[in-house]
């Protein structure tokens, strides 16, 4: 796939010649490589701007480079997901399994090793700086028509601190609010500071991988360090960005959380899409405070249109054969 850097860079030049004052985003997570994913086409049906990679773009939960390599190779290689690539413009982070370690963060030795090869998979100059950075962090802005979007890519795995696990076996993971402790590591915070208040864009898209809002059902989440989230309020209430919208996946289920943060008038909205290939079909309920629809515990993908004269996001959870499960739209 030598062409994929050429079209990448070719289809962001037309976006921002675009005539439309319209833009329309997808985002899914969790692809075994080793299952038909069969997302590919419905997504395409939505003629998408922009393709997010929320995490697991494979499995391979390992510490053998050669088969890390090799898992990459086989996505890479999909028919059905190169006939994609061939048409949408696509950015990413990673979660996880992709990272090589289950539940991993810091710890996990072979993160640079790693990088180099998720950054391979993507076909990233060796010359971008992601090349020599310390995680994957980025960010670009889209012009589309007479406004723009940004969208910013977090690394949550690079620099995460080690969980507290529960005792008490109930949940996996309870949280911890040590100082000590952190989400993204410090070059990353004062790189996502700086993003937010440079940002000019009309809208203000940020892919975490795991989910910033639900917490409650103990799993991998920022809530596992609540001073974290802390931060990350407080940067986006100083930043003054505008039209701030969360994306995640992890999970394999999908729902649209909420909540109202001081210092932001919208809400702040984390829209999490998780289970291309497997899903959670025996979901059978977990608290969120903050969910504003039905939890989607079926193979998912998820649809942002953004419509910069309304200045209005609808927002779509939809699955195979394209149906629609859930929407919302927001005004800011």
């Amino acid at each position: 796939m030598k062409y994929f850097s050429f079209l990448l860079l070719c289809a962001f030049t037309l976006l921002g010649c675009a005539e439309k004052n319209e833009f329309v985003l997808s985002f899914a997570s969790c692809n075994n490589q080793n299952v038909q994913n069969n997302l590919w086409e419905p997504i395409l049906s939505h003629h998408p701007d922009l393709f997010i990679w929320g995490g697991d773009i494979i499995y391979s939960d390992t510490e053998d480079m050669k088969y890390m390599t090799k898992n990459y190779a086989k996505m890479k290689s999909d028919s059905s997901y190169i006939n994609f690539t061939k048409k949408v413009p696509i950015l990413g982070t990673w979660d996880d399994h992709d990272y090589g370690l289950n539940d991993g963060g810091a710890n996990y030795k072979q993160k640079d090793s790693v990088q180099q090869i998720f950054l391979d998979f993507f076909d990233i100059p060796l010359d971008d700086p992601r090349r020599i950075q310390k995680g994957i962090y980025f960010a670009k802005e889209i012009e589309v028509k007479d406004a723009s979007i940004k969208i910013i890519i977090l690394d949550t795995r690079f620099f995460r601190s080690d969980l507290s696990k529960d005792p008490t076996g109930i949940k996996r993971y309870i949280p911890n609010d040590s100082d000590s402790i952190t989400m993204l590591g410090a070059s990353q915070w004062q790189w996502l500071e700086k993003e937010l208040s440079d940002s000019k864009a009309q809208f203000n898209v940020i892919m975490s991988s795991i989910q910033l809002l639900s917490y409650e059902h103990g799993f991998e989440s920022w809530g596992t360090m609540p001073q974290e989230v802390k931060k990350m309020e407080d940067i986006l209430s100083k930043s003054k960005a505008r039209g701030i919208i969360f994306l995640s996946g992890d999970r394999h289920i999908a729902e649209i959380s909420s909540k109202n943060v001081e210092g932001l008038d919208f809400p702040l909205i984390d829209m999490t899409s998780s289970g291309m290939t497997h899903s959670y079909d025996s979901f059978k309920g977990e608290p969120n405070p903050y969910r504003v629809t039905e939890v989607v515990p079926y193979k998912n993908f998820g649809i942002l249109k953004f419509d910069f004269d309304k200045n209005q996001v609808t927002m779509e959870i939809r699955g195979e054969e394209n149906v629609l499960y859930q929407s919302i739209e927001q005004k800011y």
